[in-house]
């Protein structure tokens, strides 16, 4: 395949304004909430934190599902993916933004600033002796920790990752695909336990009282669902404007058995953990299901429907696996299902009931979208969107299923 500067990504003017005019919305939306959440509006200032917390740990499951990609296929000698590796890889690249993201969030931990967990309010604790009982594990210091360590070793790794694809395309060889392979082999270790304990900080344990054994893998299989329908919708749209010739329907059919066959691992997990807590019939566990039930009938049955019931039965043919229209629609409201499945983890035990979903969450989402489109987007830019020194890139080309 020749390669030349068409295989170059360039961001457009309409792209950057796009980019900008959703950032746009998103600061907006985020100003109002601000001026009505201090001019009295307790419940104005629930929603405000509730849709930083959940916008920023939507958008950083797009990029770390971008990088567990590559990295797993890396570790499974998967070739097929290479053509379109540039994606994901784009993806990741969002992550030092997602923690600086995530930096109020953590600082309002220390000043009281926000509710969102109950554990971090001294007054709460001590009338509490449940939560007395996880202070060990749930308190600011060792969550600031948590924070450091999460976001410090994902970004190394990803910027490291980064670094040595680029220079393979320089330099060609097996050096740098072996240390790619190093990477991805510490994050992979990383990643198995970072993935579950930031779960458990930053949603489980909003509802203190509560917890789940299969909570952290089913956050990462929400995750991993939004993250390759993300993954395909930036694919498609590269098409539209003729960029990666190479991928073809065989690419997309295998991305589109991913999110129909994780849609269904996702729908199991949350059966698996409704199925015992409704069995065990035990107060602490059922007032999860109970409060999302009861005070959001729509979106609780909504998100469910959209995430498994629509994926199920699109996607079930062979011949809507491959066809780009299809894998668009779905994909596009599989982001927005799993959006509101974080929504959901997050806005009952923050908010008593009592924040609902609304145009303002919109609008935030809307800049964090734009955000996340402007760096992937530069990303794309920095380099061939075809690595076509990697030694798995011929059989790439190749592939059929």
């Amino acid at each position: 395949m020749n390669q030349t500067n068409e295989d170059r990504f360039i961001i457009t003017s309409g792209e950057r304004k796009f980019s900008y005019a959703m950032i746009g919305v998103g600061v907006l939306s985020l100003l109002i909430g601000v001026i009505l959440a201090f001019t009295g509006g307790h419940i104005w200032a629930g929603k405000v934190w509730i849709a930083l917390l959940a916008n920023s740990l939507f958008f950083l499951g797009l990029a770390l599902t971008g990088m567990f990609f590559i990295t797993s296929h890396q570790l499974a000698l998967g070739g097929w993916y290479v053509v379109f590796r540039r994606v994901p890889e784009a993806m990741s690249q969002y992550l030092p933004v997602a923690g600086l993201l995530m930096l109020p969030i953590i600082i309002g931990v220390w000043t009281q600033s926000h509710h969102l967990y109950h554990w971090a309010d001294p007054e709460v604790v001590a009338h509490d002796a449940l939560i007395r009982g996880k202070t060990g594990f749930l308190n600011p210091s060792f969550f600031t920790l948590r924070y450091v360590i999460y976001f410090g070793l994902w970004t190394l790794l990803a910027v490291l990752w980064r670094k040595a694809s680029l220079k393979e395309d320089i330099e060609g060889g097996l050096k740098y695909y072996k240390k790619r392979m190093k990477y991805s082999a510490i994050f992979t270790v990383v990643f198995a336990v970072t993935s579950s304990t930031m779960a458990w900080d930053y949603m489980m344990s909003i509802d203190t009282h509560w917890y789940s054994t299969l909570y952290g893998w089913y956050v990462f299989m929400s995750f991993l669902v939004a993250g390759i329908a993300a993954m395909i919708l930036l694919i498609t749209y590269l098409k539209s404007r003729s960029y990666l010739p190479a991928v073809n329907a065989e690419h997309l059919h295998d991305l589109g058995k991913y999110i129909f066959g994780f849609s269904v691992f996702w729908a199991y997990l949350w059966f698996s953990q409704y199925m015992l807590i409704w069995y065990g019939n035990i107060g602490e566990e059922t007032i999860y299901f109970k409060s999302r039930m009861e005070h959001y009938p729509f979106l609780f049955y909504f998100m469910l429907v959209i995430n498994f019931v629509v994926p199920f039965f699109a996607l079930m043919t062979r011949d809507a696996k491959r066809k780009i229209p299809s894998l668009v629609i779905i994909s596009v409201l599989l982001l927005f299902g799993h959006w509101l499945d974080f929504y959901l983890m997050i806005a009952p035990g923050a908010s008593a009931n009592e924040v609902h979903f609304g145009f303002f969450e919109l609008g935030l989402t809307a800049g964090y979208f734009g955000l996340f489109l402007l760096v992937v987007f530069r990303a794309l830019a920095q380099a061939r969107l075809s690595p076509v020194k990697d030694p798995f890139y011929k059989e790439s080309l190749e592939h059929h299923t």
